[in-house]
């Protein structure tokens, strides 16, 4: 099977924007940042007080017993599949690739927290909430009976497990893959964020002169996969191509990026060989953009070694100014991005008012979206803690 023989053919979300992907959308070609102050948990004791926090209902409603990471990944993973016959997925035929970064990590919190207060727990064991949890809980939920498999590579998650989840369809092990990542805020990765000086205390600013850090995060984003063959018999109609997938290490720093980009400018290389697409075909770039001033010159030095002058004037968006960093969802909500970009051929801005860092050398997308071209190749990347890069491109499709 080639490179062009899987689509993606279903959507799902959960961000602080809301838990549907019309409301997820809408906000983002508004620029609307879906962060504000914080009420999970206390944040008086940190640098900071703001995160991209899901309050939606439709999220927390559904399955009773769940930790927040897998109600976002069940809501999400019900989007995606909805309009999927239920009798695909209950198939030794099928599979879930899921990325998380902390699992269940604030149920864990509160737990200990009952536990150290002599008081009895109102949760369920804590042996039951992992960092497969999200990934597990789609399954039983669906009833998927194929390969459900949990990558825990950092912000790189859910690339990871969509880049694992393309190898199983091309392979021909499965027909169908829900694929993506969910993750929930937790006081333990707000924290250590903070220690790091990580966070900027103001929203996020990413590739912006003033920026000062990221913007944590949480919720998930779901695609749905499907192998050429089985999306044109039952009749689905592609979204987009999943055309290739690139991983990497900077081999450099527990924390922070290789200066120059060379780890990222690798796995975007690989990507491309792997599609059969040189660089002169990729459209627009989600970019991975945390707003930290290493990542935002790092990744920047990156797209400079693999597009050359043309980066100057490639048209580049992060998304993590609008939902926060979702750190193991990360690629999952930006891949339903990027394919919302392709369908509508339109790039959502980068929030904030700040001016660009005319120094990084980008065509930063701001104010309004930018129209995108008939035919498109959208790059979408990931960069995360001890230099692990995952990138994924996504490619129009003509049914």
């Amino acid at each position: 099977m080639t490179a062009a023989g899987v689509l993606v053919t279903g959507l799902g979300a959960v961000s602080s924007l809301g838990s549907t992907v019309d409301a997820l959308w809408q906000a983002a070609l508004a620029g609307r940042r879906g962060i504000a102050d914080l009420r999970l948990f206390p944040t008086h004791s940190h640098r900071t007080s703001l995160a991209a926090e899901v309050t939606t209902e439709a999220a927390a409603a559904a399955r009773r017993g769940l930790g927040r990471a897998e109600r976002f990944a069940c809501t999400a993973a019900h989007a995606a599949t909805a309009d999927l016959d239920p009798s695909a997925l209950r198939t030794a035929r099928a599979g879930v690739f899921f990325g998380s970064s902390t699992g269940a990590l604030f149920e864990g919190e509160r737990f200990f927290a009952e536990l150290l207060q002599q008081r009895e727990s109102t949760l369920r064991p804590i042996a039951a909430h992992q960092n497969d949890g999200p990934g597990t809980a789609v399954a039983r939920a669906l009833g998927v009976r194929g390969p459900v498999v949990t990558f825990s590579t950092a912000c790189t998650s859910a690339n990871v497990a969509i880049a694992a989840a393309l190898d199983a369809l091309r392979s021909g092990e499965i027909d169908v893959a829900i694929a993506g990542g969910a993750d929930e805020l937790c006081e333990t990765t707000y924290a250590g964020f903070n220690s790091l000086r990580a966070v900027d205390p103001q929203a996020t600013r990413p590739f912006r002169r003033s920026r000062a850090g990221l913007s944590m995060g949480e919720g998930a984003g779901v695609v749905l996969l499907e192998t050429l063959a089985h999306a044109q018999a039952r009749g689905a109609r592609g979204l987009c191509e999943l055309v290739g997938a690139g991983r990497s290490c900077d081999a450099h720093h527990v924390s922070a990026p290789e200066p120059n980009g060379a780890g990222a400018a690798a796995a975007i290389r690989v990507a491309l060989h792997e599609a059969g697409l040189d660089a002169a075909a990729v459209t627009f770039v989600n970019a991975h953009g945390t707003g930290t001033p290493h990542n935002d010159d790092a990744e920047s030095k990156a797209m400079q070694a693999v597009f050359g002058a043309r980066a100057a004037s490639l048209p580049l968006t992060s998304t993590k100014s609008l939902v926060g960093h979702l750190l193991g969802a990360a690629g999952g909500i930006e891949a339903v991005l990027t394919t919302l970009s392709i369908v509508h051929r339109l790039l959502p801005p980068t929030a904030g008012e700040e001016p660009i860092d005319a120094a990084l050398g980008l065509d930063v997308v701001t104010g309004a979206p930018r129209q995108l071209p008939a035919h498109n190749v959208g790059l979408s990347t990931n960069l995360a803690f001890g230099g692990n890069n995952a990138v994924i491109l996504l490619r129009s499709h003509s049914a």
